[in-house]
């Protein structure tokens, strides 16, 4: 039984997460075909016998037949478990099948846990040594000191396959990289640094190595007794020794006057702003301890207006984050066959990470973090861990390196080719949704529930407001709300907004707001009245459209005609345009948009070709060049119909406006995704498979959605309503509460709009 507070609603959401469905977080599925029996007679008995031999001739074909060169072992003993310590082996899963689904979500990579249950090394050395046949790279993780040093060594001597560390070399590659930029911006030399590191863990050292090798020479590094100084006995190791400084300062105060780089792994307050103020001038301060830094941003800038920050957490600027690592790094080491992941090519990730921070960051990932500019400076010298660049910058770096210091056992020979490949393995709007999210709890919002007596509701309100995205503001009665609240663990309900559209004090403003609006429509005072007591859609849509809140999330309880019909007559359209709605799939490697599937019943030509050039104007948000289809049951003319002269017209009318995106019809939904069936019209004029599907029709874009929703292998986003003059989703009736979430975050950040 769980030892977790039954009130915790954090670790009961959790707990929920990791049960639901099939426990746990990862999955085995076959990559190639299993239903005939001709296929299970080649994947096994007798045809598995012929890579079986190929393999005994020749070992490095393993890497051709089999999911080898792109499998990688998580393995942990559990004697260091984030911050909470030595809990064992099998408590460990939890983390390690975490980190398997980071390394499948970032670079593709294959991934599986090994728990190792000991805390012997030698037997623990012996056990990960001998799998070495079954992967092409291993990551050791939550380890703790001084073995993770002894373990990672030998093994790394042992083995042929990269072995790597992450909890040390991770963090200390994406601290180098910050580094390297923060002085770049300081115009300084790496020689002429003084360094200050608190720690003296796994993570410290291999900072302090990974940064030595960069060229800083002048480092002192302190642990819990003070100051690792040449000649000091109590509490040292092999390993602190060889960082051992000659210098008279003998506690972490005292080193730190006039040191240029403050560096620390430690815990929460044990750096002062006194500290701080005796740093030299632009002082740089990497204040990396989870889940608290040795000192805040705010109480760094209260003292220092010239100093650059780093923390280990998303909330703040300049997040050290192993995930702009780890997964790349072994993708560039296994793609090459590396033997080793060395020196070189954690110096090379670094400097691939660094230089990625200085590049002009695309509108689409500037788009999923609330249009905010994230250019290079002293709040952006680390890039975003969903920006979608990684995947190609990073490993083409490390695989050069691997190459170049002779770790490369399959070199390649076209970089832009490998590069392409790279981009092809990731679907963008992923990121781009990833990204979405961070900067909806950087920019907070106040976010109308209007269906807050459903249980759906109360948990993605609770979602809202436990994940940093802002305040939710629920509209119900109180007494069935707060009772809710209490039956889902929430113990802070006081916390809660909750508005009754029946006592409310902003009832009388309201009515005189929509009073106005509605006047000539033939809605009579008492009537508007009566709508604002008893319509929660109708109150929740005033609070938005009168500034009480931001953005508005309606749908589980009505359908979408009756629920839109009611949100319009408080919010009009953006001046100019038309609602309409776009389902998006998202898949492994691709993303489809589908418009209109909830507004307009029979779109005229006009209709047609707005909604194709705002729906590509979203895709480009989310990370998409669009290449647009507009859909019809016949293929440039034949057969013909009297039903799509409109889907034509929008065609020429796109011919007419020089749009800058790709676009043909009418054509069959087979021929706008299928390359052989597009080949039978050559002179088409799509690069690539549709992304974008303009259909007909209502009838047909509503069937449609549902229907790959239901039976397709594919992430369903929306339907997202598009060109409200204020933010409102309306979300399916049979919405979770992610699913609510999501629709919030991408309104509240500007993504759908």
């Amino acid at each position: 039984m769980s030892s977790i507070d039954d009130n915790d609603f954090g670790d009961r959401e959790a707990l929920a997460y990791h049960r639901m469905g099939k426990a746990g977080k990862i999955d085995i599925v076959a990559s190639k075909p299993m239903a005939t029996q001709r296929d299970l007679s080649l994947a096994y008995s007798p045809g598995v016998a012929a890579p079986v031999r190929a393999i005994a001739a020749d070992p490095d074909s393993a890497y051709d037949y089999t999911i080898k060169g792109n499998l990688v072992a998580v393995i942990s003993n559990g004697t260091a478990i984030l911050g909470l310590g030595n809990l064992g082996a099998l408590a460990s899963k939890p983390v390690m099948e975490g980190k398997a689904v980071l390394f499948k979500r970032f670079a593709d990579i294959d991934s599986i846990d090994l728990e190792v249950n000991t805390e012997d090394v030698d037997k623990f050395i012996a056990c990960v040594e001998l799998l070495e046949p079954s992967f092409g790279g291993i990551n050791l993780e939550d380890i703790k000191a001084p073995e993770c040093f002894i373990i990672e060594t030998t093994l790394k001597e042992r083995m042929n396959i990269p072995v790597f560390h992450d909890d040390q070399h991770g963090t200390a590659i994406v601290a180098a990289a910050g580094m390297i930029n923060a002085l770049h911006l300081t115009g300084r030399k790496p020689e002429d640094v003084k360094l200050v590191v608190n720690g003296a863990g796994a993570a410290a050292i291999a900072c302090t190595e990974l940064i030595k090798l960069y060229g800083v020479k002048h480092v002192i590094m302190c642990d819990t007794s003070g100051v690792i100084y040449k000649g000091r006995e109590k509490g040292m190791n092999q390993w602190k020794s060889a960082h051992a400084a000659d210098t008279p300062a003998r506690s972490l105060e005292e080193a730190m006057v006039g040191a240029d780089v403050f560096m620390g792994l430690s815990q929460k307050g044990a750096v002062s702003p006194e500290m701080v103020a005796s740093m030299a001038a632009n002082p740089i301060i990497f204040a990396m301890a989870n889940p608290d830094p040795e000192i805040t941003p705010e109480e760094v800038h209260a003292v220092r207006s010239d100093a650059i920050v780093a923390t280990g957490r998303s909330d703040y600027p300049n997040q050290v984050n192993n995930v702009l690592c780890f997964p790349y790094l072994f993708r560039g080491a296994l793609d090459v066959r590396a033997t080793a992941i060395n020196e070189e090519m954690k110096l090379a990730a670094a400097n691939a990470i660094a230089s990625l921070a200085r590049m002009p960051v695309p509108d689409e990932v500037a788009a999923a973090y609330g249009g905010k500019a994230r250019n290079f400076g002293p709040e952006y010298i680390i890039p975003a861990p969903f920006d979608p660049r990684l995947i190609e910058h990073i490993p083409t770096a490390v695989a050069k390196a691997a190459m170049a210091s002779g770790a490369a056992r399959k070199p390649f020979f076209d970089e832009e080719a490998y590069r392409q490949e790279l981009r092809g393995r990731l679907n963008p709007t992923t990121s781009i949704l990833q990204g979405a999210i961070e900067s909806a709890q950087s920019r907070p919002r106040r976010a109308v529930f209007a269906e807050a007596e459903q249980d759906v509701v109360l948990r993605a309100a609770m979602n809202w407001k436990n994940s940093g995205y802002g305040t939710p503001v629920l509209v119900g009665r109180e007494g069935p709300v707060r009772e809710g609240l209490a039956r889902l663990g929430v113990t802070d309900i006081d916390s809660f907004e909750i508005h009754n559209s029946s006592i409310s004090p902003l009832v009388p403003r309201m009515v005189e707001f929509l009073y106005e609006r509605l006047q000539r429509r033939g809605m009579l005072h008492r009537d508007v009245q009566r709508m604002v007591n008893h319509e929660r859609n109708v109150f929740g849509a005033l609070l938005v459209a009168m500034g009480e809140a931001d953005l508005m999330l309606t749908g589980v309880t009505r359908n979408f005609a009756t629920t839109y019909r009611q949100v319009r007559q408080v919010i009009d359209p953006v001046p100019g345009t038309r609602p309409f709605g776009i389902h998006m799939l998202v898949g492994k490697q691709q993303t489809i948009f589908v418009a209109d599937t909830t507004v307009t019943e029979r779109p005229s030509a006009e209709s047609l070709a707005t909604i194709a050039i705002e729906t590509a104007a979203v895709a480009r948000r989310l990370g998409q060049e669009p290449r647009v289809a507009f859909l019809s049951y016949s293929n440039f003319g034949n057969p013909r119909g009297e039903f799509v002269d409109n889907v034509r017209g929008a065609v020429q009318l796109l011919d007419s406006r020089q749009v800058g995106f790709e676009y043909e019809g009418e054509m069959s939904a087979d021929v706008a995704l299928n390359p052989s069936m597009r080949a039978q019209y050559p002179f088409n004029r799509l690069s690539g498979p549709a992304n974008v599907l303009i259909m007909p029709g209502l009838h047909s874009a509503n069937i449609a959605a549902k229907l790959i929703k239901e039976v397709a292998n594919l992430r369903v986003v929306g339907p997202m309503l598009v060109n409200m003059s204020k933010p409102v989703q309306i979300v399916p009736m049979n919405s979770n509460a992610a699913d609510i979430v999501t629709l919030g975050v991408l309104a509240s950040t500007g993504v759908v709009c």
